[in-house]
């Protein structure tokens, strides 16, 4: 399971570092700052899950903070989200090593 965590760590901080790369090209040829938000990113990618989580966040409880919470979300530029998504991954699989060390019984 832990495999799976820091593989899905990686494929997303990989599209952090791609989004990034893709930002600071467009700013240097804009020569003024040029941020893709992650809902456009997300929008062009896959718009069938872009229509299908806007419709379950619709349909869910509590649906006006859910939106407004998922509305400041998708606003936010692509590479600090799926960086920050990344780092947390991460983290959920790192293991601690031992206190007594690596020769203790």
């Amino acid at each position: 399971m832990r495999f799976l965590v820091r593989f899905s760590s990686f494929v997303v901080l990989a599209a952090a570092v791609v989004a990034a790369a893709f930002d600071s090209i467009r700013s240097v040829a804009r020569s003024a700052p040029d941020l893709m938000p992650l809902g456009k990113v997300w929008a062009d990618f896959s718009p069938q899950s872009f229509d299908w989580l806007a419709q379950a966040v619709a349909q869910g409880p509590q649906a006006e903070r859910m939106q407004k919470a998922l509305t400041w979300l998708l606003l936010q530029p692509a590479f600090a989200v799926l960086g920050t998504l990344a780092l947390l991954l991460w983290m959920l699989a790192w293991r601690r090593k031992p206190a007594a060390g690596r020769f203790a019984a």
